[in-house]
């Protein structure tokens, strides 16, 4: 039994894996360039940068936003992002431009294109360049089978006898051997040295995608809480007394820095409610710069504090394992979650993955080539009269 079970695993990471190793490399190497996206895009884009002079406080959004509307003629802004120190604001339209201002001067540093290479990739990424709808669930499933090939995997890899010499082979690539034996070491060896970052982003992936996942994760982690329901509150209309948008909005961006960031943090993204919608609110999302966010709304017209629904609603020292989860699943799956360390880590790990399905074929090839090569029994031959 045991013998048979061994025999379907392998044959289950060998032919699955073929089947689906197209698209994990580029799912992985897609996503091994993305997760230094934000540090090349500052690097390319000196729009996105500003340096902070000595002393200098940040401009409220009264006089950012007028000065990026300025070079948007006849489009209205659609959210505000305030940055940490060096950066300029990120001032965005329901347009394929971005609008980088000074934050300390008001003055437009330039638009920027938001399709660009690191969209390209997003793209292939997230649907292989496919029709979304049909691209994702391609991506997911692939991802999910990928996940249990790293489980069949470790099997694979584990050695029949820990001795000296098999703890050896397993933990350490024998790189004067041949080539055909640094390419099988390549394979197993960094296969299980990667396999905690592996399975992370594997399993981070498919939960933002699967609801099925998710939703079922969320109410085990927290003792059989259902996920809460996400709701957007509503501005009262009906104020006489309403007071202009852009004051509420710089209320809101100074409680945002002063009071709502724990810790304080000028990282806050704020959504400017348009004139065709009267009852929406505005939004902001504290600490943005990190996994730690929480988003909170306020009556547009008064600046009142509003009741939201959902995960992001929590302020996040007070949010269960589950919502903490949800919460910082996509700096989890991107690398975000530690900085540079982690991005380092997620980097490495993203390259090894891409590279497993290169190796894994090339070891199946060189199997299958010796096997051509095995020479047919042929029948004794005849002892002549």
């Amino acid at each position: 039994m045991k013998s048979a079970l061994l025999k379907f695993n392998a044959w289950f990471h060998l032919w699955i894996g073929i089947v689906t190793g197209g698209i994990v490399f580029i799912v992985s190497i897609t996503g091994c360039i993305l997760v230094f996206e934000s540090d090349l895009r500052d690097w390319i884009n000196p729009e996105r940068m500003a340096a902070a002079p000595a002393g200098a406080q940040q401009l409220p959004p009264s006089v950012l936003v007028p000065a990026a509307e300025a070079v948007m003629p006849g489009m209205h802004v659609h959210s505000i992002q305030y940055h940490i120190p060096g950066k300029a604001a990120e001032v965005t339209f329901h347009s394929d431009s971005v609008v980088y201002v000074n934050p300390y001067t008001g003055k437009v540093n330039g638009i920027v294109k938001k399709i660009d290479f690191f969209s390209y990739m997003e793209d292939g990424h997230v649907h292989l360049w496919m029709p979304l709808e049909i691209g994702k669930h391609v991506v997911l499933w692939s991802t999910l089978i990928f996940l249990f090939l790293l489980i069949t995997g470790l099997i694979l890899w584990w050695p029949k006898k820990w001795n000296r010499h098999n703890i050896k082979n397993a933990f350490t690539i024998l790189w004067k051997g041949k080539l055909k034996r640094v390419n099988y070491d390549l394979h197993n060896v960094l296969g299980f040295y990667t396999l905690p970052v592996t399975i992370l982003m594997a399993f981070t992936g498919i939960y933002m995608g699967f609801g099925w996942i998710s939703k079922p994760f969320y109410w085990l982690t927290t003792g059989g809480e259902p996920m809460p329901a996400y709701y957007e509150p509503l501005s009262d209309t009906t104020r006489a007394d309403a007071l202009p948008k852009l004051r509420v909005v710089d209320d809101v961006w100074r409680k945002s820095v002063n009071e709502l960031s724990v810790p304080k943090s000028s990282a806050v993204l704020i959504g400017i409610p348009e004139d065709d919608e009267p009852a929406a609110a505005v939004y902001t999302y504290v600490n943005m710069e990190g996994a730690f966010y929480t988003g909170y709304f306020f009556d547009q017209y008064t600046g009142k504090k509003l009741q939201a629904g959902g995960i992001d609603a929590v302020p996040f020292a007070e949010a269960n394992f589950g919502t903490k989860w949800r919460r910082m699943n996509y700096s989890l799956h991107t690398g975000l979650i530690l900085g540079l360390p982690s991005k380092i880590i997620y980097f490495i790990g993203s390259l090894i993955a891409a590279s497993l399905p290169i190796t894994g074929f090339i070891i199946w090839w060189g199997k299958r080539k010796k096997q051509k090569k095995k020479p047919s029994k042929r029948p004794q031959q005849a002892v002549a009269q």
